[in-house]
């Protein structure tokens, strides 16, 4: 009689990659507290100075990365979520199947989970998101960003840098 063999991964949840989800959660919580200071302590579109080239000012986003599709009628707001949505199963999932010793990637896309999460609460629960750092240089402003739109930038670039550079072979 022949069997199948099973190729299921019985691997620990704190064995693989799902370690690294602590990060997500602390990108999170950095997130919303930062935005309800924002939101909290500055008045909307009005600069608060705090260095040369950077201030604090508050902004709500209703369109995707630099306010892509801001002045759309509405429908935007579902899909940047469900986006959002898919984008954070996929991440959960790759780390799932990722090795906990892979912590340049796991740190990367915890990194870009984090910050998904943290844009995706605000569109769900505000209609909008919260933005509140605004670097500039003499009149050009860069667009207005937050700390989740951070941690994607960041671990977008390590993951760029993973695949460019090391293809896996980076550990640490």
């Amino acid at each position: 009689m022949t069997t199948l063999a099973h190729t299921t991964d019985h691997r620990k949840p704190l064995a693989s990659g799902i370690f690294w989800l602590w990060i997500s959660g602390l990108v999170v919580v950095l997130d919303q507290v930062s935005k309800s200071i924002a939101e909290h302590s500055l008045n909307l579109h009005e600069p608060m100075a705090v260095l040369p080239f950077f201030n604090f000012t508050l902004a709500y986003n209703t369109g995707a990365a630099f306010s892509f599709l801001a002045d759309a009628s509405g429908w935007q707001h579902w899909l940047f979520a469900v986006i959002a949505v898919v984008v954070s199963a996929f991440i959960v999932g790759w780390l799932w199947r990722l090795g906990r010793e892979q912590r340049w990637l796991g740190v990367s896309l915890t990194l870009i989970l984090g910050g998904a999460i943290g844009n995706v609460w605000d569109r769900l629960t505000l209609g909008h998101v919260i933005d509140f750092i605004d670097v500039y240089y003499q009149d050009w402003h860069f667009a207005t960003f937050n700390i989740a739109d951070s941690a994607i930038s960041i671990g977008a670039t390590m993951l760029v840098i993973e695949s460019l550079f090391f293809h896996g072979k980076h550990k640490a």
